[in-house]
């Protein structure tokens, strides 16, 4: 019976096996106190880096095409080998430096890396010379040159040519000239570019052009006790005193970015994650202060001259705040999300939810509003929103938002990210991952708005400032026949967001003209928010002795209101007591401006205000289930009701008294 035809990912396992053999003997005889030829073990340490390097290079060639029968969990096999080549390599690096001999004081690769650079500087010569075309290019790479000969002389300054960055997330080059780099490689910039695409060579010699965005400067200092940690002979110690060449300090940097891997990359490497998923970028701004967050929004902002409030104003007719229209006021409809990729074992997922804002492409131009998602485990891959419920709907699950923004950028639209919360079962940790993005494009080539219709999204990979980049679902497609069949095959296997855009009605036109120029939100809360703003117009545009003062205002509601925006739970609080108390009032008194600022401000301190400031009340944790149902509890549970009219009950204790409790300070509320 002939023997089976081994597979390439097989043949590449079987490689690396013997690799990981002969590094660990290489190991074992660098480690025994009777070597003496240091020269040969570090020859024969060389050697294996460039055969664990051609072994990388060939398994990173594989696809699932090439093997000649099925393979479970393919991409994650691949990805098991890939860290397995990775750690080899960073072993080998480890005793390249321990084993480099005295007189290559250049670094640990030093030789290697000088004569690939001189054979890629060759060949770039001859095939590319519109890239070597600079004579600015050209310079840097003589004196690049010239200090890895003259390392022991001293440091070198030769400006940015001799500046290491090290790249914080993987960019594969999709255009001649660009430079595929891996996640904590080290690259040094030849010549910046003013568009921001940075000229860089890698640590084998390859040069192309990088996005900065991608880059980020390491230091390239070392202390004495590093040093010593990485085993120094009796004869480095005694030239401590001199300075270091830039190629070792190079090396310093890729082990340190080796040592700070982010989670991501670890669930990748583990297949706990699709290749396309990333840390989430909307979470890690609302995480970064108020600046993305509703509080912040709904502040006036002040005009130009510093004097009055650009977005706030009163109708000196009606004493109601006048009506601002904006470039977009529109209300929109999550419906569901189809086939997005889920997290893999040993990941507990404790929220699945879709943020949103105004994006012209390159800038978040507004606050950053979520919705959580309903998931059923019997459709793993597919996200609902909006779920039919008793009672009141809470906010959070809300799908129907508004938005309005008064951006002129032509690029203006609606960014979706689609988000994880996790906690990882074997350490606790926590983290937030995208698992994907779509843009909305809000106007036409012309310059007309899209129409107001449902929008199938397609949902990409990666990060919205990434080249677009496919989630695992789509890339198995990649390659397929273009006929009208598989086309059809194709778009049904493709991540997609449905959204639908809607018109606004006449009265919620009004609303929307109340509020700030540029903000999103949750429908349900429009009425709310367009109260405050006539409230906060009061205060400021009435109440104040003169319109030069800038001094604190005793306001409650004013100073708190926007706290309570940024607490989902505590909005839902305030909505049902709304509900209550107005279903008592009369057709016409619904309708009076001022009897429902006379009714916000009496419900809101008579229910939400105090919880707010309760030293019992559990502090707000986002996707934590036992902190919601604890503050749901507290909020709902009536033993926890305030004696009504007093906040001076011995039932009730609070926080420590802080001013900003009762003071409302707009110019502070305005700058963070």
């Amino acid at each position: 019976m002939p023997p089976k035809r081994r597979g390439p990912l097989q043949t590449v396992q079987r490689e690396t096996d013997d690799m990981k053999r002969k590094v660990d003997a290489l190991v074992q005889q660098a480690g025994k106190p009777d070597t003496t030829d240091k020269t040969e073990t570090f020859k024969r340490c060389k050697e294996l880096q460039l055969s664990v390097a051609d072994i990388m290079k060939n398994l990173r060639k594989l696809s699932k095409a090439d093997e000649p029968a099925p393979v479970g969990n393919y991409d994650q096999c691949k990805r098991e080998e890939e860290m397995r080549l990775l750690t080899l390599q960073e072993h080998l690096q480890s005793l390249a430096v321990d084993l480099q001999p005295l007189d290559e004081d250049a670094g640990p690769s030093s030789s290697q890396a000088e004569q690939e650079s001189d054979e890629e500087d060759s060949d770039d010569e001859d095939g590319n010379s519109e890239n070597e075309s600079s004579e600015e290019e050209v310079q840097d790479d003589y004196v690049a040159d010239e200090d890895n000969e003259n390392a022991d002389v001293g440091p070198s300054e030769t400006g940015q040519g001799s500046v290491s960055y090290v790249a914080l997330s993987v960019f594969t080059g999709e255009e001649e000239g660009d430079l595929s780099v891996q996640k904590g490689e080290v690259l040094k910039i030849i010549s910046k570019n003013k568009d921001g695409w940075w000229l860089a060579r890698n640590s084998a010699g390859k040069k192309g052009v990088v996005p900065k965005t991608f880059l980020k400067l390491e230091s390239q200092q070392e202390s004495e006790g590093e040093n010593e940690d990485e085993g120094e002979s009796e004869e480095d110690t005694e030239s401590d005193s001199e300075p270091k060449s830039s190629k070792t300090s190079n090396w310093d940097t890729v082990r340190k970015a080796i040592t700070e891997i982010d989670a991501t990359d670890v669930l990748a490497a583990m297949g706990a994650i699709p290749s396309g998923f990333r840390p989430s970028t909307l979470s890690r701004l609302l995480e970064e202060g108020n600046s993305y967050r509703t509080s912040h929004f709904i502040q006036p902002k002040l005009s130009q001259s510093q004097l009055s409030f650009k977005d706030l104003h009163l109708d000196p007719d009606t004493g109601k705040v006048h009506g601002r229209p904006s470039r977009v006021s529109l209300t929109l409809t999550l419906w569901s999300c189809r086939m997005i990729p889920p997290p893999g074992v040993g990941l507990q997922v404790l929220s699945r939810h879709v943020r949103l804002c105004a994006f012209n492409g390159t800038q978040v131009l507004s606050n950053v509003h979520t919705v959580r998602a309903t998931y059923n485990s019997k459709s793993p891959k597919s996200w609902s929103f909006s779920p039919r419920m008793a009672g009141m709907l809470p906010c959070l699950l809300d799908g129907d938002c508004i938005l309005r923004c008064d951006s002129e950028s032509p690029d203006l639209g609606i960014l979706f990210e689609l988000g994880v919360t996790y906690i990882r079962n074997s350490t606790g940790e926590r983290g937030d991952l995208s698992c994907g993005w779509a843009f909305l494009k809000l106007f036409e080539e012309s310059g007309a708005p899209i129409a107001l219709r449902t929008q199938e999204l397609t949902i990409h990979g990666g990060t919205p400032f990434e080249r677009e980049t496919d989630l695992d679902s789509t890339s198995t497609m990649r390659g397929a026949s273009t006929g009208i069949l598989q086309q059809m095959l194709l778009s049904r296997k493709q991540p997609k967001l449905l959204v639908k855009l809607k018109a606004v009605n006449t009265h919620r036109r009004e609303l929307l003209n109340l509020l700030p120029d540029t903000i999103v939100g949750c429908l349900s809360s429009l009425k709310f928010l367009a109260i405050y703003r006539q409230i906060l117009a009061d205060a400021l545009l009435l109440d104040r002795v003169t319109m030069q003062s800038a001094d604190l205002m005793c306001n409650s509601v004013l100073a708190s209101f926007p706290d309570v925006l940024d607490q989902p739970d505590m909005m839902d609080a305030f909505r049902k007591s709304w509900t209550e108390s107005e279903s008592n009032l009369r057709r016409s008194d619904k309708r009076d401006i001022n009897v429902l600022k006379q009714l916000f401000v009496s419900v809101y301190m008579s229910s939400v205000y105090p919880l707010l400031y309760s030293a019992a009340m559990p502090a707000s944790c986002w996707a934590d289930e036992d902190v919601e149902s604890q503050r749901a509890r507290f909020i709902y549970s009536p033993s926890e009701k305030l004696p009504e009219g007093t906040m001076l009950s011995s039932q009730c204790t609070h926080q420590a008294f802080d001013i900003t409790q009762v003071a409302y300070d707009f110019i502070s509320r305005r700058q963070h």
